[in-house]
């Protein structure tokens, strides 16, 4: 296997409007696949969503960092030559990434049923935010919705946040976490169908995806406990601050528990033969965490971490965004690389959130202007509908 490019040779056409279904595409793109975004007239709305490059910029950055390495098409799918020019190119795919509403598949040709009897070596990955089939599959849902759906806004804020802010509405994770849960379950369902060696309709649902990761509005049914953000505990840690930053602390095993008395350097308070009993433990949660948040006041976040570390508790520095660029984790791992901007000048950008050999996977390409690759849609001899590009490598 190809451990710098694992997916080269793999044809993928993406519909996306929204985050999850591009995210999708991008993590195929990073492992090497040949992503095409067939892009409406007018392009992509992705392109003309914030955050943008600089303060006087129109470039989306989202939208940089989600096609990275793809090319793209204009097609208008409400037309019938439009089609037309989508099935002479996905008849040389081996995979299609939607997110087209269910209402408008028919419309756009975009339907389960026409796609699998025109392109039936197709993997045809739909990327939802309540999925395509159900009574919430023709929902519409944003990034909002679907962190408040899936039940992580119930959870959020909590720990020292909370404590801090306890008049604090609900509130969702910065970015789009929920989306790209949806993203990552999408990209892994969509390999495991073309790795089956047949074409199949895989249906995802970014709510499903999200709750998956948490599991926290499902628990109740086994243990019949409720989480709720006034009233989540990690027992003892969570966001802790230190002298010059924040550290996040989670001590789930008994051997957590063990080193991280080491690290607090055995205090009387700590080796209370009392706390060897988990659940006293729990029971006096509130009372360690003030002897732990007093303790870390007197700390640095980078002694506390390294020490952390090497006794095996679970902590890790809350990173500002530059830290992130320049830690020293993600520096030796090669997680950031640096592309060049059209109009002149460079921008990191993550390589890939994963490699399969010893060296990152290599940054890709800024994506395509809308429409820099019409030339696809014109091929001379295209790929016979129904035979994918693995049949032909």
């Amino acid at each position: 296997m190809n451990t710098d490019l694992p997916l080269q040779g793999i044809r993928v056409a993406e519909i996306a409007s929204g985050v999850a279904a591009a995210y999708a595409g991008r993590l195929l793109a990073a492992m090497g696949a040949d992503v095409v975004m067939v892009e409406p007239p007018g392009a992509s709305p992705l392109r003309r969503e914030p955050p943008f490059l600089g303060p006087d910029s129109t470039e989306s950055a989202l939208f940089a960092y989600l096609a990275a390495g793809k090319r793209s098409v204009i097609c208008d799918l409400a037309a019938d030559c439009g089609r037309a020019d989508c099935d002479r190119l996905l008849s040389g795919m081996d995979m299609l990434i939607d997110d087209t509403p269910v209402m408008r598949r028919a419309a756009l040709g975009l339907d389960p049923a026409r796609i699998a009897a025109r392109h039936p070596r197709l993997v045809h990955l739909s990327v939802l935010p309540f999925g395509a089939f159900g009574p919430k599959a023709g929902w519409k849902g944003s990034e909002l919705n679907v962190m408040h759906a899936s039940g992580e806004g119930f959870l959020l804020p909590n720990g020292l946040s909370a404590d801090l802010f306890p008049d604090r509405p609900p509130l969702k994770i910065a970015g789009h976490f929920a989306e790209m849960q949806g993203g990552i379950a999408a990209a892994l369902a969509g390999l495991a169908a073309l790795w089956s060696g047949k074409g199949q309709f895989v249906d995802v649902s970014a709510q499903d995806a999200t709750v998956a990761v948490g599991a926290f509005t499902v628990q109740r049914y086994g243990d019949g406990s409720l989480e709720h953000r006034a009233s989540r505990s990690f027992r003892y840690g969570g966001v802790i601050a230190c002298r010059d930053g924040y550290v996040e602390l989670l001590t789930l095993e008994e051997r957590q528990w063990h080193g991280l008395v080491e690290l607090l350097g055995r205090p009387d308070w700590a080796t209370d033969p009392a706390l060897a009993d988990p659940a006293e433990r729990s029971a006096r949660g509130d009372a360690l965490n003030a002897r732990i948040r007093a303790w870390a006041l007197d700390h640095d976040v980078d002694e506390l971490v390294a020490g952390a570390q090497k006794l095996g508790v679970p902590m890790a520095r809350y990173n500002a965004p530059e830290q992130v660029l320049a830690g020293r984790h993600e520096q030796a791992r090669g997680l950031f690389a640096e592309i060049a901007v059209p109009g002149g000048g460079t921008s990191r950008m993550q390589t890939g959130p994963f490699r399969f050999g010893p060296h990152p996977l290599p940054v890709r390409d800024w994506p395509s202007e809308a429409g820099a690759d019409q030339h696809l849609l014109d091929r001379a001899h295209p790929v016979v509908a129904g035979q994918s590009q693995r049949e032909h490598a």
